[in-house]
């Protein structure tokens, strides 16, 4: 199975649900628990698909198993609350890629004033009323992957981006992943997932130097 960004996901009787945007993969174990598609002819929103829901995915697109009951019941890959401050424990900001909460603060005026109508406005200093919690609906421990995310190699090197990812037969544990052409190879590479480091959401660092990877052939996609 291979999972590409931008992959159109169809439900099994051919309506199209959205396209690949993220994967939700295990940084431990390579093991992908869930794709997230993106908003389109069905979903209005980003949803989080458990990869069981996945019945085949190959170069045509990603198609959903027959026997999924209602695909709007589905989580939003990011819900948005509007907290008071005193009931929200902690503050500040998390690495991006956490699975936490993450916290904004909004100061408001009180109901029915306009900002530039309320007193001290523009010079006004204080705690806010409210903050936005976002919570991310994927696995504790678990990392989406986005859209061509940064591959650096062992001595610091970007070699390129992540365009696809490769998935054992009948397994979910990610085996390897193509990086794109980067400024050091213009060709692309498939890597081993065993030469992985650490995962983010925005880059993955790998375990080999950059000259390993390129004395490695072209991937041509045979």
């Amino acid at each position: 199975m291979q999972l590409k960004d931008g992959m159109n996901v169809y439900t099994w009787d051919g309506e199209q649900a959205g396209s690949i945007d993220r994967v939700v993969i295990n940084p431990r174990t390579k093991q992908v628990t869930h794709v997230v598609v993106r908003k389109g002819f069905l979903f209005t929103e980003d949803k989080v698909v458990p990869l069981e829901m996945v019945m085949e995915a190959d170069n045509e697109g990603v198609m959903l198993r027959r026997d999924i009951d209602d695909l709007d019941n589905l989580p939003h890959f990011e819900e948005t609350h509007y907290l008071p401050v005193e009931e929200t424990p902690g503050r500040g900001m998390y690495e991006a890629g956490d699975s936490r909460p993450t916290r904004q603060y909004y100061w408001y005026p009180p109901a029915g004033v306009a900002w530039w109508g309320y007193p001290g406005w523009g010079s006004y200093v204080g705690q806010p009323d409210f903050e936005t919690v976002t919570e991310r609906n994927i696995p504790d421990n678990t990392v989406a992957l986005r859209e061509g995310a940064d591959v650096y190699a062992a001595d610091g090197e970007r070699v390129g981006g992540v365009e696809r990812l490769f998935m054992e037969e009948g397994s979910d544990r990610a085996t390897h992943f193509v990086i794109s052409e980067g400024l050091i190879f213009k060709d692309k590479k498939l890597i081993p997932t065993a030469w992985v480091e650490t995962v983010g959401e925005k880059e993955i660092h790998l375990s080999i130097e950059s000259h390993v990877l390129e004395n490695m052939p072209e991937y041509t996609g045979d």
